[in-house]
């Protein structure tokens, strides 16, 4: 006899880096349906393409290719949208819940579509972080639900083998000794306000000392920030001369968080990440943020701007002090 075919869910979520990273609980949840379902997540290629690596999703889309666009306006439907959306037993759209006439027009092609914002509303009661909003809001679908429990749903993300070894691999090209700790640094952020100021960054390196190879994460537009970083933690021989990771990708990226023995960073989509693979990160947040984009990794600390990350830091890696989930 045929085993019948799995549940197959849609979920969409073109967001940036850390915000879909928020989502990892939610697509464990939803995997768990009917006893084992199939996702597929539309997304930003690149970061559809790390969660389907990592095995969070059974297949990643590019978002710009699914032609949801055609759902704001009153046009007819192109068939072959039609055709793609009837193929899923479930859609969950983490996008355009407030944008009519999307929703409307999704649920008629999709009866039953989820549809919710991808942070909660700014007047909403419940509080908590958004990783918690997202899971909430598969409510209507929890009769189908696999009961996962919440440890299981914020377990850090299978970073493949392959990913870790071309991360060491990497390591060493910059120079950093196999059996040496690494301590991956990120200062950059996606805007002014999200940033922690690198007086601060420099300060906790310096109070950590030397035991760690000083590794700076430089993303595509964090250039100014890494190079004032290190002369300013050159210039006080502060933690001893740091190595540049300059633009990796994201499996590279999550390979070396993974392999990395901490992670020091500020509001960011590599911060999340960091976070999902399971480092021990210390992440400052602005006050207003805090809560909201707490992420879900049992292993990160969230702080506040003033808070001693050196110490915070140090009772992580020590096991003093183990963050809530």
């Amino acid at each position: 006899m045929t085993a019948p075919a799995p549940c197959r869910v849609l979920v969409v979520h073109p967001g940036a880096l850390g915000d879909v990273l928020q989502a990892v609980p939610a697509l464990r949840a939803l995997a768990a349906l009917d006893g084992g379902a199939r996702v597929s997540l539309a997304a930003q290629p690149r970061l559809a393409a790390l969660l389907a690596g990592a095995g969070v999703v059974d297949e990643g889309l590019s978002f710009d290719s699914l032609g949801l666009e055609a759902l704001f306006a009153d046009a007819p439907v192109p068939m072959a949208l039609a055709d793609r959306l009837a193929g899923f037993h479930a859609v969950v759209s983490w996008f355009g819940a407030r944008a009519a006439p999307y929703p409307d027009r999704l649920r008629a092609l999709a009866p039953g579509a989820i549809l919710a914002p991808p942070v909660p509303d700014s007047g909403a009661s419940s509080g908590g972080p958004v990783w918690r909003h997202l899971l909430a809001s598969l409510a209507p679908l929890a009769a189908r639900a696999g009961g996962r429990a919440e440890c299981a749903l914020v377990a850090p993300l299978a970073v493949p083998a392959a990913w870790r070894a071309r991360a060491r691999d990497a390591l060493g090209a910059i120079g950093v000794a196999p059996a040496r700790p690494v301590l991956l640094v990120h200062p950059g952020a996606g805007g002014h306000d999200k940033r922690w100021p690198l007086e601060r960054f420099v300060e906790t390196i310096a109070a950590l000392g030397d035991e760690h190879a000083l590794v700076l994460h430089e993303g595509p537009a964090d250039h100014d920030a890494v190079a004032t970083l290190a002369a300013r933690l050159a210039a006080l021989g502060a933690g001893g001369v740091p190595t540049r990771l300059v633009e990796p990708d994201l499996p590279l990226l999550a390979g070396a968080l993974a392999e990395a023995r901490a992670y020091l960073g500020g509001d960011s989509g590599v911060s999340h990440l960091a976070a999902a693979v399971g480092a021990a990160a210390v992440i400052a947040f602005p006050p207003a943020a805090r809560e909201l984009w707490a992420p879900w990794g049992p292993g990160a600390r969230a702080i506040a701007p003033d808070d001693d990350a050196a110490a915070v830091l140090g009772s992580v890696l020590t096991g003093r002090s183990r963050p809530p989930i």
